[in-house]
């Protein structure tokens, strides 16, 4: 399934520029795609204390401010236009926000699209005891 198009709004969403000499905005954009196919985006927030966020972060917060929580596809895009697998705290996320995310398409390439159960084999929901 071809995302070209999520792929290009993630790239748009990566807008670099410093904020102050602490903070830099937009390093990572990222777009997802709810199931319904509206388009959410975002972008990271790194600042020197360690208080930024990731881009994921940014369009999920986005996406439920629509009241939304089932995402069909993901795709974060580093400045420069190289796409970037969701970091471990962005996986979780997903999967908290909506455990259904585990079918989420996370697209790591033009040509290489996998589900998030790929990339999150062993949740930690599935082990705590009842």
């Amino acid at each position: 399934m071809p995302y070209e198009e999520l792929i290009a709004e993630a790239k748009k969403a990566t807008v670099s520029f410093a904020t102050s000499i602490d903070c830099h905005a937009g390093v990572v954009g990222a777009a997802l795609m709810t199931e319904d196919g509206r388009v959410f985006s975002g972008c990271s927030i790194d600042c020197s204390c360690g208080i930024g966020f990731c881009a994921e972060h940014s369009a999920i917060a986005d996406m439920l401010k629509h009241r939304a929580t089932r995402i069909r596809a993901i795709v974060a895009s580093y400045d420069g236009g190289v796409i970037l697998p969701p970091c471990g705290r962005c996986r979780e996320l997903i999967f908290q926000v909506d455990h259904a995310n585990l079918d989420t398409d996370v697209v790591l390439a033009a040509d290489k699209v996998v589900k998030l159960r790929e990339l999150l084999p062993y949740t930690w929901q599935a082990h705590r005891p009842t």
